[in-house]
């Protein structure tokens, strides 16, 4: 079998783009060569991987069946050049794509990209911020090289490994209608009674803070829901509500004064934070000092 990765490169371009047109303004090939190369792959594999819907080429069964294993190719091939090109990892600039959901990429990870950089003037970071459900599927399409996340990982065929815990606090602000009462704390009576503000679903926050609250409250009396922690933040200040958030993520304001941690009868609030990667992905040296990973953490890369 003569398959080669720039025909493995061109299907998973025509998988992303859905035309061979948009594909070959992708990787920079004209539309007849792409087609040339899907054909060619089809005619080795002896099935079509795509179906003809119209103008469009949609994967089929086989095509589906593929893609993952064409991408983990894809991936190790740029990994073997990254880690070679220039005398290795230490000589040559290194990048990496890490996706992160929203608290872990905008309150954990700058300081880590910052001391990574202190130790290793070659090393580069994209991060690549969403919410839990989006980071997994980043990783499962091996868009990043690893990911973090604030949730349970839903995505099938994934190693997932356990990274840090995080302790989640309830605040309020100044303007809440009840502010004078909850400086004294608050009884569960009345975080049942609470207005919670809340990030849409998919969030890994949102699952935290059910998690952490619905054992205890058995259902939120009303709910608010943000698109955001900073505006989450932001609705709690102007005095929308309680929110339940990481303690990383509310430091500035309770620092400022603008917000104030809730005391309540509940036990501490703490969640799991994971690391999520693609089996394909091999997790290089630097990475590993980015995310402070122990030893036996993806030992196998």
């Amino acid at each position: 079998m003569r398959l080669s990765l720039r025909q493995l490169q061109i299907f998973s371009a025509i998988a992303e783009t859905g035309t061979t047109t948009a594909a070959g303004d992708t990787i920079g090939l004209s539309q007849s060569a792409v087609s040339a190369a899907l054909g060619e792959l089809e005619h080795l594999l002896g099935l079509a991987v795509f179906d003809r819907v119209g103008r469009r080429l949609v994967l089929n069964g086989h095509g589906r069946a593929l893609l993952p294993e064409a991408r983990a190719l894809l991936a190790a091939t740029q990994d073997i050049e990254r880690r070679y090109r220039g005398g290795g990892e230490a000589a040559a600039p290194v990048r990496w794509r890490v996706g992160a959901s929203t608290t872990i990429g905008n309150y954990l990870m700058p300081a880590r990209i910052a001391d990574l950089r202190d130790g290793n003037d070659h090393a580069r970071v994209d991060l690549v911020i969403g919410n839990t459900r989006e980071v997994a599927s980043a990783v499962q399409r091996l868009e990043v090289d690893i990911g973090l996340i604030e949730g349970p990982c839903h995505e099938p065929g994934l190693d997932v490994a356990a990274w840090r815990e995080d302790e989640l606090v309830i605040v309020f602000g100044d303007r809440h209608r009840q502010a004078a009462a909850l400086r004294a704390g608050a009884d569960m009576a009345q975080l049942r009674g609470a207005c919670w503000l809340l990030r849409e679903p998919g969030s890994g926050t949102r699952e935290a803070a059910e998690q952490a609250l619905l054992p205890h409250l058995h259902g939120f009396s009303e709910v608010l829901q943000l698109g955001g922690t900073e505006a989450i933040k932001q609705g709690a200040v102007a005095g929308l509500g309680l929110a339940c958030l990481s303690r990383h993520a509310v430091a500035d304001l309770v620092a400022l004064g603008r917000l104030h941690e809730l005391a309540t009868p509940l036990p501490p609030l703490r969640r799991q934070l994971w690391l999520v990667r693609h089996p394909g992905k091999r997790v290089a040296a630097s990475l590993r000092r980015l995310l402070a990973l122990d030893e036996g953490v993806f030992a196998d890369a």
